[in-house]
């Protein structure tokens, strides 16, 4: 059977994929990888796209 779309949009910079996990590199006392926590600046960690607003500027200008 195919899969059906989402009915919520996703957004178009993080591709639904919020927030992500980058090592730092060092390594915490315990072994374990250092990591930083990023959310999407777009969607605000999210992962859905907010629908376009309408302009404010008359058509013929």
């Amino acid at each position: 059977m195919p899969q059906h779309a989402p009915s919520t949009r996703v957004c178009r910079d993080c591709d639904g994929f919020a927030t992500v996990a980058i090592t730092t590199g060092t390594r915490n006392l315990d072994g374990t990888r250092a990591t930083l926590t990023v959310a999407c600046l777009a969607c605000r960690g999210t992962g859905h796209a907010t629908p376009a607003t309408a302009s404010t500027v008359p058509a013929g200008r």
